[in-house]
């Protein structure tokens, strides 16, 4: 392996040392409801106390009704905390603060007049009852909150001790309130359970993208090298070359999420199509000139691209740049340089020795964009997506996997017999830049 073969893979492995796992968002639908029932509870109270102050003389007993409020006051004030939270609200609780509400209702007629009660009086826990209500739905679901619903209502009518129609229409109102609150949070919970779901999936999707785009830009390269050289040289190097073609092609399938397919035997005389749009072909029948190292940007702060592209300039590449800096994130800008490493490789290894290329750096207000351009023998139509299907990852990870992840993009034109153009685009903002500029073919 030469010396600089060698700073490939160190720079893949380092690569990998440096990324960071994606992380997973975490959310909750109930935090927003467990803090509105603590305001309506506190709010409700107020109103209630304010409603036995204006009647207290109207009362048959109104230290009874003074006595019950008292209690239902302390009872707030050492318990407003356990409705902030769903682990704060546990089921005992409920059950103790639904029969504060409940008891209340029951002592109504023994502490106010009849006649009060007959013209339609609020009970002394009034409308504080519906929040030990929604504290049942929001925390088990419309079930719970039916049967909490259910004992209000029947406590309702006991106080009462006749279907009025303000009464009916009350309970009514709590029942089908409460369980339609308790379904939604249900139909909340599942979405949200859904949604975390996908997420997880998506970041470890993006994460095994990532290891997979590291082991094509140092393993699997090596591998395919190894296997064409051997098969040059001939003799012992030819068996080692063979071995090392078999366990490029099972880890690129590991990689790619396949069942490993059989060994192949005599792989490295087996040419594919020019054009093939995957930097890492194990069986190209020449061996290719090793890619240079992805320059590393210095610190962590905003990096100049020019000075990160500027090394691929060489006899067959010929490299445009502004003439002012071209920034980007540090990050950002050592993505788009692997990517467009990964494009000269495509050129290097399927256009040809022959073949030039020029890269030409683009700074736009929202964007960067970066176009390589080839004067090879171009790629048949289908050729890329053929080429994903088969576990070629040059492309799929390489190139649109970075960009991807950066929330740029990137967009291939070719024509066979007429070469092929690769822009590569990172927006510069959070989000990628709306609409493509037409292409032309030079």
């Amino acid at each position: 392996m030469t010396d600089m073969e060698t700073r490939t893979v160190r720079g893949g492995l380092a690569a990998k040392g440096r990324s960071k796992p994606p992380t997973v968002l975490r959310m909750s639908v109930e935090l927003p409801l467990w803090r509105a029932l603590t305001g309506y509870r506190i709010l409700t109270l107020v109103y209630a106390l304010c409603l036995v102050g204006l009647s207290y003389q109207k009362y048959e007993h109104p230290l009874g009704a003074a006595a019950y409020m008292g209690a239902l006051t302390v009872w707030m004030v050492l318990t407003w905390r356990r409705t902030t939270s769903a682990e704060r609200c546990t089921r005992h609780f409920l059950l103790a603060d639904l029969g504060f509400a409940v008891g209340g209702i029951l002592l109504t007629p023994l502490v106010d007049t009849h006649a009060r009660i007959m013209d339609g009086a609020p009970t002394l826990p009034s409308i504080w009852t519906a929040g030990a209500v929604l504290g049942f739905a929001i925390k088990g679901g419309w079930r719970w909150a039916a049967v909490a619903s259910s004992a209000v209502a029947v406590a309702n009518l006991v106080e009462r001790q006749e279907l009025a129609r303000d009464t009916v229409h009350n309970v009514v109102l709590v029942w089908v309130a409460s369980v339609a609150i308790g379904y939604v949070v249900e139909v909340a919970r599942a979405s949200e359970r859904t949604l975390a779901r996908a997420l997880q999936i998506e970041a470890a999707t993006r994460e095994r993208e990532r290891l997979a785009r590291d082991i094509h830009d140092s393993v699997l390269q090596v591998l395919a090298m190894v296997q064409r050289r051997g098969a040059a040289i001939g003799g012992e190097a030819a068996e080692l070359g063979r071995m090392a073609g078999e366990q490029e092609v099972a880890l690129r399938t590991l990689v790619a999420g396949g069942l490993v397919s059989p060994p192949r035997a005599a792989a490295a005389t087996v040419p594919h199509p020019a054009g093939e749009g995957a930097a890492d072909d194990a069986v190209a029948a020449a061996p290719a000139a090793p890619a240079a190292p992805v320059p590393e940007p210095a610190g962590d702060g905003p990096c100049d691209v020019r000075a990160l592209l500027a090394p691929f300039a060489g006899a067959g590449v010929t490299f445009s740049e502004p003439g002012a800096p071209v920034e980007l994130p540090a990050a950002a800008a050592a993505e788009l340089a692997a990517a467009v490493s990964a494009a000269l490789d495509n050129v290097r290894v399927h256009a040809g020795d022959g073949a030039r290329a020029w890269i030409l750096v683009e700074d736009e207000p929202r964007a960067v964009i970066v176009t390589v351009r080839d004067d090879g023998p171009g790629i048949p139509e289908g050729r890329l997506a053929d080429a994903e299907r088969e576990g070629r990852l040059g492309v799929a990870l390489s190139i649109r996997g970075r960009l991807r992840d950066l929330g740029g993009a990137a967009e291939w034109v070719s024509v066979p017999g007429q070469g092929t153009e690769v822009e590569l685009t990172v927006p510069k903002g959070t989000a990628p830049e709306g609409g493509r500029r037409g292409k032309a073919r030079a």
